[in-house]
């Protein structure tokens, strides 16, 4: 607190501007100031210098002149006699303060220079006005003269690079802070911002600023630092903020189209980054505080969304239409503010014309990628399904060929092999290559299902047919495989009445249930299968001559195992692997046991081959299943005398009998373990075995000696 001197109080002139102003002799006017007064009250000012003199003393207009270059009293002070030094802030910013009397009224005005002299030369007695500064900004403040040193600084400042006075004061400032950006202030005369610090003994964010003298030059700097804790709160209030910012675009970006934010007049505040091509037909951010509504009045586009929500003050959604004939639905949304006052409105609008096409475009993407998967689904399934038509026999391999082509058709197909030959799996091949993989493939055993129901299961039956019947009725195979393939097995069991019926629903394409006179047509592939001769069941009068010959349209023959031999140790490494599999289990067959089962007539075929081997690995005691362990569930005796040695392909007479003896030889010795009874069997001497079998030993152990060791 400090008192202003009285001789230091200027008298306040004035002049009153509602009657005719009478402006007085300013040649001879001392004060720099001459105040204005209206209603008994002083609300202006007017600063003289040179040029407004003359031009208030020529100017037969000089209340207009005075007027016009009059100022406002509202931003200057007014103070008492003492003066506080809060108040010497709003001092420090206006050319003078008004001091008032002990009745309120205006009494002069000091002079801000005058003031300001005053606090100095009473300074010892009220405070030091400098440190008073510097202690009242919370930031750490160190003022640099020429020659670099911190001539002065704050408290906030020592306790934030937790120093003291006495080990700053008069010392360089490079040896607190950075060398190089001291430097740099001093030679350029710029100011370095946001600047990072840290070491042992602090971390803080430091500004570097330039301070000039009268001729331009860096005479001094001023650093000022932020404490780390306090930056670290405002990086992270401005980092919220950022991602405030950044969830609004995103959010923005992806309701609609394109976001508008209009205030209550409609004027247009913000909009958003995705905006409708060629709609607004001008930048958007030329309309940036524009009224939106006079686009409206241009014909731009009609109607005006913002005009409705302003007009109805709720949620209004409009397709507009423009110019060009596009059609934009816009929905406007009002925001109230405490007042329950419009404040805002959100206008989201979206290109119709371009969603229909992008989602005409998405369906048909759709529809391809549907269309693909289906594609690879059904190539990964023939796949799978090729994979387990294990063959390399030319006469099977002749036979896929044919299926091949066959499958592409809806021929009927009769297929013929012994039992266990495979038949169900070609059926299965025709299914799966053919056009009709996707519907359903029904199997029905002829011979399985006794005769008074044969009829019901494979034409199905109306409501009530008979006693026992469910009461709404049944689909048979037919209807059930309709679009698919229907496999007859065992087609040679099938009742003399039942083959009219098929022959009627091969010839007609329909069926009719049993209980019913209404036919119905079906769509259905039939593929056939016996393992009789249908021929001969033809003469006997067993089998329909016609139906024979309707279902004898792509007749296959499948050959029995032992007809391709190439296929058996295929077959039977396939069974092996699939039970290893299934049963953790490693076991194998060795060569010779191979030559057994090659050499086996196999009367039951593949469904034989896939029996035995899995009573080899439930009954083997080792990993090597060798040929002595395979003969033990082998009739080697079935129809021997029948039964003849298999040939596949052309070799010199002389290889084919030493091969055929050296297999014969093996075989009995593993049978029968003695020369003896092994002869017996073969029909030869004991002495004629022995000499072969030693001969075939020594030739299989030079054969293993010879053999590369891994």
């Amino acid at each position: 607190m400090f008192s202003v001197a009285k001789e230091k109080i200027k008298p306040i002139i004035s002049v009153i501007v509602e009657e005719e102003v009478l402006i007085p002799d300013l040649n001879h006017f001392k004060e720099p100031f001459l105040f204005l007064e209206k209603q008994d009250q002083l609300f202006a000012y007017v600063a003289l210098n040179k040029q407004l003199v003359e031009k208030l003393n020529g100017s037969d207009f000089s209340k207009t002149v005075l007027l016009e270059n009059a100022k406002s009293l509202e931003s200057i002070c007014q103070l008492s006699e003492q003066i506080s030094f809060p108040a010497l802030f709003q001092i420090i910013g206006e050319p003078f303060s008004i001091i008032k009397g002990d009745d309120g009224r205006p009494m002069g005005y000091i002079r801000r220079e005058d003031a300001l002299a005053e606090l100095f030369k009473q300074e010892n007695k009220s405070g030091d006005l400098l440190k008073i500064l510097l202690t009242s900004i919370p930031m750490g403040i160190f003022v640099l003269d020429k020659e670099k040193r911190i001539i002065n600084c704050n408290e906030a400042g020592l306790t934030m690079i937790k120093s003291t006075a006495e080990k700053v004061l008069n010392f360089p400032g490079e040896k607190i802070f950075s060398r190089q950006h001291i430097n740099n202030v001093f030679a350029t005369g710029k100011t370095f911002l946001n600047h990072l610090e840290i070491s042992d003994e602090m971390g803080v964010l430091v500004d570097y600023s330039p301070i000039f003298g009268y001729n331009d030059e860096v005479e001094g700097a001023v650093i000022v630092v932020q404490d780390l804790p306090m930056v670290e709160e405002m990086a992270m209030e401005i980092e919220y903020i950022k991602d405030l910012n950044k969830d609004l675009n995103a959010i923005l970006s992806s309701i609609y189209d394109e976001i508008l934010v209009v205030n209550a007049k409609g004027e247009l505040i913000r909009y958003s980054e995705n905006i409708i091509k060629d709609f607004w037909q001008v930048d958007l951010k030329d309309l940036i505080g524009k009224n939106v509504l006079e686009l409206e009045d241009q014909g731009l586009f009609t109607p005006s969304v913002t005009r409705l929500v302003m007009e109805k003050k709720r949620k209004v959604s409009v397709v507009q239409e423009t110019k060009t004939g596009r059609k934009i639905l816009a929905v406007g949304n009002p925001v109230f503010n405490e007042k329950n006052e419009l404040d805002r409105i959100i206008v989201a609008s979206r290109d119709i014309t371009e969603t229909t096409r992008l989602k005409t475009e998405l369906q048909e993407m759709r529809k391809i990628s549907e269309q693909y998967k289906k594609e690879l689904d059904d190539f990964k399934s023939k796949d799978r399904f090729l994979k387990k038509l294990i063959y390399c026999s030319p006469k099977m391999e002749k036979i896929m060929n044919q299926v091949k082509k066959i499958a592409e058709f809806s021929s009927t197909v009769l297929l013929n092999g012994e039992s266990g030959v495979g038949k169900e799996v070609i059926a299965q091949a025709i299914h799966q290559l053919g056009k009709r993989y996707q519907k359903p493939f029904l199997k029905l055993n002829c011979g399985a299902i006794p005769e008074n129901l044969l009829e019901s299961e494979l034409f199905g039956y109306a409501k009530g047919a008979f006693t026992g019947a469910d009461k709404n009725g049944k689909e048979g195979y037919f209807k059930q495989a309709n679009g698919g393939i229907l496999f007859l097995d065992e087609i040679g069991e099938m009742p003399m009445h039942l083959q009219v019926k098929l022959l009627r629903v091969l010839q007609e394409q329909e069926v009719i249930p049993v209980g019913s006179t209404t036919p119905i047509k079906v769509n259905v592939q039939i593929i056939a299968a016996t393992n009789k001769k249908l021929e001969k069941l033809v003469e006997e009068g067993t089998f329909r001559e016609d139906l024979f010959y309707r279902l004898n349209v792509i007749p296959i023959h499948i050959p029995p195992l032992r007809e391709r031999t190439e296929d058996i140790s295929l077959l039977a490494f396939h069974f092996l692997q699939q039970l290893n599999e299934k049963y953790d289990r490693n076991y194998h067959l060795t060569p010779d046991a191979v030559n057994v089962m090659e050499f086996y007539p196999w009367p039951g075929n593949v469904r034989e081959l896939q029996n035995i081997i899995e009573r080899l690995v439930v009954t083997a005691d080792h990993p090597a299943i060798d040929a002595e362990f395979v003969s033990q569930f082998l009739s080697l005796g079935f129809e021997s005398k029948k039964m003849k040695p298999v040939i596949t392909r052309v070799i010199p007479l002389q290889e084919a009998l030493e091969h055929v003896e050296e297999q014969l030889i093996v075989l009995a010795m593993n049978q029968y373990k003695t020369t003896t009874k092994a002869a017996k069997a073969l029909g030869i001497s004991q002495s004629s075995v022995s000499r072969k079998y030693q001969k075939i030993l020594t030739e299989k152990n030079i054969k293993l000696e010879n053999m590369p060791s891994f």
